[in-house]
């Protein structure tokens, strides 16, 4: 999800007037910020960005790791003995495995799915889901 450098972003509202879906607001202060339910990941506003304030998520992966270590250190505190916190940490190795398989796959069933991307997707959604997904007809 593309991102606003504050330290960089001038205020000048081209990112605001080019998003087709208004996910770009000006903040007190002046500088944009992007709406992450909103966005759609078009590039606009990191294409027409004169500051190159607009960066790519991409950058944030430290900090999002940071965040993860951060939450499990917490959660850690709730175990008190070493094999609490043993089986803790198994438990917590599972989850994030099953976070990069679901990543993993998604990412293969998207690139799977380029060519003929509404088609594509939906017959992955509906492989995965018993024939639930988008264009299905089937009835609940």
């Amino acid at each position: 999800m593309p991102w606003v450098n504050e330290d960089l972003c001038s205020g000048c509202g081209v990112c605001v007037e080019e998003c087709p879906v208004d996910a770009i607001k000006q903040v007190e202060g002046g500088s944009a910020e992007i709406c992450e339910a909103e966005c759609i990941r078009c590039g606009r506003c990191h294409d027409v960005c004169p500051e190159e304030a607009v960066r790519h998520d991409g950058e944030k992966i430290p900090d999002e790791v940071a965040e993860n270590l951060r939450w499990v250190r917490g959660l850690l505190g709730h175990f008190e003995q070493p094999d609490e916190r043993t089986a803790f940490m198994q438990r917590i190795l599972r989850f994030f495995n099953k976070q990069k398989k679901v990543n993993e796959q998604t990412i293969a069933a998207i690139a799977a799915a380029c060519d003929q991307p509404v088609e594509g997707l939906d017959a992955a959604i509906r492989s995965l889901s018993g024939g639930d997904g988008p264009g299905s007809s089937k009835e609940s």
